[in-house]
């Protein structure tokens, strides 16, 4: 697709307001001076030119103190090719359940998605070695915790966007993150920083220490890096304490404090929805009423739901520790060697409304204690109706309670997280023939272990027994009867004590790697040197999480789990050549293709073959042409082959809800009656891994260059101009995934599709009770797209030197076409369960220098978006009520920052002060996503965060 006029590349004002780079990116250099030969991330094999066949980002660590971020993350999310990402922002723990691959929710820890195309297809490396996946107790991660890795190490980030499986294996589907660490150190230096939001609190602070030295034949670096980020409340900003602005309380929740009961009264017949009228606290019940009461109750409405938001957070704590270090030795001028080591250690926290207890036939917990086997006794003490309330057998009458337990605060889930990284390795240099020749030789062994405690939740036993015969409780060590009946205040702490556990899990990831590899020129060719690289990997993972024994047992009232372990490992084997096809020194030009191929031996499936194509045409000195063609696979995680049975919380609309609704043909069909009401927006889905799974497989295509215009080089109006363009595009077969819910329950209600209607059960009332959606090898993932880069250096001047960064990403197409070969709701333009796929994303750096003095100037632009209101037009927020849309305007955010550097004190001395989000923009409302009514992976906290930092140099 043609980039549209207002965004051509060759405009130069254009190129200024909307392409705009990352306020941390720099552009791709394009001198074609000849250089010493270095490794370029996207290759093995060393190389003199700065532009290679494959589009590499470099951030270097100027640009990386100009972003004012302080964590990788934060640095890596903000580029214009990253997609949704976990990250601190995320109040996932116990909203989000346990997600299809076995992962877990990875609260607190913070991930990289390139492409859109997710953070388990983004390939994280450390100097070119991979690190070890992330673990938060909640499950086996496939992903890497970028927050183990402190800024205080990074030298520079390498970002390749193009799929390189055929040179670096498994999971780099969409690109590479190569994050370079500090090497050549001379002295010390340490830094302070401190942030806040202004209105919401969340102040951060730390500390980066690191000191070096070294010799002809010795370096060494040491360092330590403290991070904290202090909590900030939903309640503290106004649309996120609303469950979603716009909407009212229709999305809230029906387990409320007052309690809702849902049943059939067996003297009468007669089946009834009510909830206690406030103040009711020991309710009084006339059976035989309908909606027109004389008691102490009312029949519910939407009215009566709870509103959980206030008791989220829009910014999750978390406190870092870090110590870290390396050392390489040269035994002679031909070897050396080389030792680092890391240990982080991570304390985080999520939170999350008071836990409801939903309890009935029609509650859709899969747990018998809560749906097969329960009797409320019409003993129990606090019980009003006279008669028991059950769920056992034919006379089963009870089919809703919903209640949250104010009494017990809200759910707290504490993740404390030790990752420990070493690696050794030998490495050297020979000759063949007057040849340079290079090898390498690395061992690594990696751990992260994880252990989340859950404050606030309850135990579905007790709370049976509680409810059950009170002369059957009273025989039970602490059991006194539970009063469910009477609204807040009613449950007392003696009731708590025996019915509220502390809930621990364990998660743990390692990572054993071995590693050769030897790069050097196999003969002379008359265009150049034959570059030539080979190698062998060996890998081994191991991953397992170990629920609480209640949630083993079954007796968590909770979102269950179930355990997980497994272990794989892979041989591989891989090869790389680069062939200069044709070289004209005297006009610079040139014509060089790479050829790789890798072969990959699992334990779990067995081989696999992928390889990559790419050419490089230097046309001149100022011009760079280039295209790859690459294969790809991402072999299945230990969650997603052995994960076993849990379940997530997803929030649906069902199609069949509402007496308009139910009489649709396809909802009578299903057994539907005609005044069926969905009883809550949040319907239980299970899911679980598949041994079965096979890898995914990728075709990954990028065409595009690099110009750097001589007329713009050393003239009066510029020192330096690049300009870059780069089309991409990748698929991905049989994508790992579980079906979208809510597309299953449109599919089936709509469309009659057998699989779909297979995936769930309906109760004789209407409701959904059971909801299956399992692992598989599903449908097709197509994405393609356009990135745009201008720098432009301006000449010194008595006023200062004035340097311009910019850089677009256009997704053009963006297809996932689900199992039965029909598209998703994901695309361009769409926001949809708290994922969003931006057409346009942008950024711009402007930045004025002179003398010790800096000051840079970043925006950063989101393209509109727009969600679907699933048919609730009468909302405020769907302004769209033709096309059932919300939209989501685009958002544009102003950062400022200025420094000071002198050497006047110490080896040299640093001051900045800066701003992120200058004008205060507020994120978009959403109506699609969870919690916050914002998505937190693509924009920005509400409001102004300021910082300031003192670096010294010793």
């Amino acid at each position: 697709m043609a980039l549209p006029p207002r965004c051509l590349l060759a405009a130069a004002v254009c190129a200024a307001l909307s392409l705009t780079a990352p306020a941390v990116a720099s552009a791709q250099s394009t001198d074609p001076t000849t250089l010493d030969s270095v490794t370029v991330t996207g290759s093995r094999i060393k190389q003199s030119e700065l532009e290679t066949h494959v589009p590499v980002q470099v951030l270097t660590r100027e640009d990386i103190d100009r972003s004012g971020f302080k964590s990788v993350s934060d640095i890596v999310q903000n580029l214009t090719a990253s997609g949704a990402g976990l990250n601190t922002k995320f109040n996932s723990s116990g909203n989000f359940g346990f997600p299809p691959d076995g992962g877990g929710v990875g609260a607190g820890a913070a991930t990289v998605d390139l492409r859109h195309l997710g953070p388990k297809r983004v390939l994280v490396l450390v100097d070119g070695i991979r690190w070890v996946n992330e673990s938060s107790g909640s499950g086996v991660g496939s992903a890497v915790d970028l927050n183990t890795i402190p800024l205080a190490l990074v030298d520079r980030i390498e970002v390749l966007e193009d799929g390189a499986s055929s040179i670096y294996g498994s999971d780099a589907i969409a690109g590479v993150v190569n994050i370079i660490t500090r090497k050549d150190v001379q002295g010390g230096d340490i830094e302070l920083h401190y942030g806040t939001y202004d209105d919401l609190g969340g102040d951060t602070w730390g500390a980066d220490m690191g000191y070096g030295g070294g010799n002809d034949r010795l370096q060494w670096f040491v360092g330590a890096s403290y991070f904290k980020q202090e909590e900030a409340a939903s309640s503290k900003y106004g649309p996120a304490s609303v469950p979603v602005p716009g909407t009212g309380l229709d999305n809230g929740s029906s387990a409320t404090p007052q309690g809702r009961f849902v049943f059939l009264d067996p003297a009468t017949g007669l089946t009834h929805s009510i909830t206690p009228n406030d103040g009711a606290t020991d309710p009084a019940y006339i059976p035989g009423q309908g909606c027109e009461r004389t008691d102490d109750f009312h029949c519910f409405t939407n009215d009566d739901r709870f509103n959980f938001a206030p008791y989220n957070l829009l910014l999750t704590p978390s406190e870092r520790k870090t110590v870290f270090g390396q050392v390489r030795f040269a035994f002679n001028n031909d070897v050396g060697g080389y030792v680092r080591a890391l240990y982080n250690q991570r304390d985080s926290a999520n939170q999350a409304a008071p836990e409801p207890f939903f309890l009935g036939t029609d509650a859709g917990i899969y747990n018998p204690w809560g749906e097969s086997l329960l009797v409320i006794s019409a003993a129990n003490p606090y019980n009003p109706f006279g008669f028991d309330l059950t769920t056992v057998g034919p006379d089963a009458n009870l089919f809703l309670l919903g209640r949250r337990p104010v009494e017990g605060g809200p759910r707290r889930y504490e993740q404390d997280v030790e990752t420990w990284y070493v690696a050794a390795g030998l490495d050297g240099a020979f000759n063949i023939a007057d040849r340079p020749w290079s090898w390498d030789v690395n061992v690594v062994r990696s751990e992260s272990k994880a252990e989340q405690t859950n404050t606030g939740s309850y135990n579905l036993r007790r709370i049976n027994e509680a409810l059950g015969d009170p002369a059957a409780c009273a025989a039970i060590t602490g059991c006194v009867p539970l009063n469910v009946f009477g609204g807040a205040g009613t449950i007392t702490q003696e009731m708590l004590a025996f019915i509220q556990p502390v809930v621990r899990d364990e998660s743990e990831n390692s990572l054993t790697l071995v590693s050769a590899n030897v790069t050097g020129a196999l003969m002379q060719l008359p265009a150049g040197p034959l570059g030539f690289a080979a190698g062998y990997e060996y890998r081994k993972y191991e991953g397992a999480y170990r629920p609480d024994p209640i949630t083993v047992a079954g007796e968590y009232n909770g979102v269950p789990s179930g355990p997980t372990a497994g272990e794989y490992d892979v041989n591989e084997v891989y090869a790389e050549l680069a062939v200069p096809l044709y070289a004209n020194p005297d006009r610079g030009s040139a014509l060089d293709m790479s050829i790789a191929g890798r072969y990959s031996d699992y334990s779990t499936f067995g081989g696999e073959s992928t390889g990559k194509l790419g050419l490089r045409w230097q046309v001149a000195e100022e011009l760079v042409l280039r295209g790859t063609w690459a294969q790809g696979f991402r072999a299945p995680s230990i969650g997603e082959l052995y994960g076993t049975l849990s379940r997530f919380d997803a929030t649906l609309v069902d199609p069949c809800s509402g007496s308009a609704n139910a009489v649709r043909p396809e909802c009578v069909a299903q057994g539907v009656p005609a005044d069926y009401v969905q009883t809550n927006p949040q319907i239980s889905v299970v899911t679980s891994g598949n041994t079965g799974l096979q890898p995914e497989t990728s075709r990954s295509l990028t065409l595009g260059g690099v110009w750097s215009p001589s007329f713009a080089a050393g003239a009066a109006w510029s020192e330096r101009m690049d300009l870059g363009l780069t089309f991409y595009k990748h698929t991905i077969d049989d994508a790992i995934q579980a079906p979208d819910a809510q597309a299953i329950l449109d599919r089936c209600v709509f469309e009659a599709d057998p699989f779909s209607c297979a995936s769930y059960d309906r109760s004789d009332r209407g409701q959904i009770v059971r909801f299956d959606d399992i692992l598989d090898n599903l449908g097709t993932i197509r994405t393609a797209g356009w990135d745009a880069s201008l720098a432009w250096l301006l000449p010194m001047q008595g006023w200062g030197q004035l340097r311009f960064d910019a850089k677009t990403t256009f997704v053009s197409s963006f297809e996932l076409v689900n199992e039965s070969g029909q598209a998703e709701p994901r695309g361009p333009g769409v926001e949809v369960n708290d994922s969003a796929i931006p057409e346009w994303t942008s950024s711009l750096t402007t930045q004025w220098s002179h003398g010790p003095w800096s000051l840079a100037w970043s925006m950063r632009y989101i393209g509109e978006l727009r969600e679907s209101c699933g048919g609730a037009n009468g909302y405020p927020i769907c302004d769209d009520s033709t096309a059932d849309l919300n939209r989501l305007d685009a958002t544009t955010y102003h950062d400022l920052q200025a420094s000071w550097n002198s050497d006047a004190w110490m080896r040299g001395l640093r001051v900045s002060l800066g701003v992120n989000n200058l004008t205060g923009e507020d994120p978009p409302i959403c109506l699609s996503c969870s919690l916050n009514g914002y998505d937190a992976s693509t924009y920005d906290l509400p409001g102004r965060f300021f910082y300031a930092r003192v670096g010294v140099k010793f």
